[in-house]
């Protein structure tokens, strides 16, 4: 590979992992607004220690997983594979406010993607709609021709990402607080990347009730900041 496409490539998953990137991911919380009213979450040490347990056994593990799948099914232009993954996590999804969340932000990404690069219209046509934004991530990092492991480590940390800023708003933590939960949480991101290359499809299984519960909760808060 030369130095000029790796740096494409680079840039690229930048862009994609960038929390500029208009689909709407800043405006949810899945669940953690609630923990925080409640108390459940409440400084550094608390929201650390639930994103990094979220990271051994929650929903984001599952959802990472089937971005995979996409990513290789994409790749291999698998009608039958892609559309199986996107049905698969409509029936995953335990809330109607994670679920619509997803959708939206599939759909945002793959708008975002057929203005960015037409081209992408071949691979996009394979999936049904609507398209959770697992689904359109590993489509689109296939199609920007980005690293598969890059791909699941960016979908990671951005979702990390989100999190943390979540926190900071919302308890509130200062900025280098929430720097200094993602610079502890590295690894844990590293292990999981690495473990989700080799997970088979038995093993696609959650403990999410706590996070369930929280998002159950928060459609009904008197007052709210995000979407979910």
């Amino acid at each position: 590979m030369s130095v000029q496409i790796y740096h494409q490539q680079l840039l690229r998953l930048l862009q994609l992992a960038s929390p500029l990137l208009p689909v709407g991911g800043y405006s949810y919380s899945e669940g953690l607004e609630s923990l925080i009213l409640q108390g459940n979450v409440y400084d550094r040490p608390t929201l650390q220690t639930w994103i990094d347990r979220e990271l051994q056994t929650g929903a984001i593990r599952i959802e990472t997983a089937l971005m995979d799948r996409a990513y290789l099914a994409s790749s291999q232009f698998d009608l039958d594979q892609l559309n199986h993954w996107n049905n698969w996590l409509t029936a995953a999804r335990e809330t109607e406010e994670l679920r619509l969340q997803s959708w939206q932000m599939g759909g945002s990404l793959i708008k975002l993607a057929l203005e960015l690069t037409p081209g992408i219209q071949d691979s996009i046509q394979l999936i049904e709609y609507p398209c959770h934004y697992a689904i359109a991530f590993g489509i689109t990092a296939q199609s920007w021709h980005i690293d598969r492991h890059s791909a699941i480590l960016a979908y990671l940390q951005s979702w990390v990402t989100n999190q943390i800023g979540i926190g900071v708003k919302l308890i509130p933590l200062g900025q280098t607080e929430g720097q200094q939960i993602l610079w502890q949480l590295k690894d844990s991101i590293d292990l999981l990347s690495q473990t989700l290359l080799v997970l088979d499809d038995p093993d696609l299984y959650v403990c999410s009730w706590g996070s369930s519960l929280a998002s159950m909760q928060h459609e009904t808060l008197y007052s709210r900041l995000f979407r979910s």
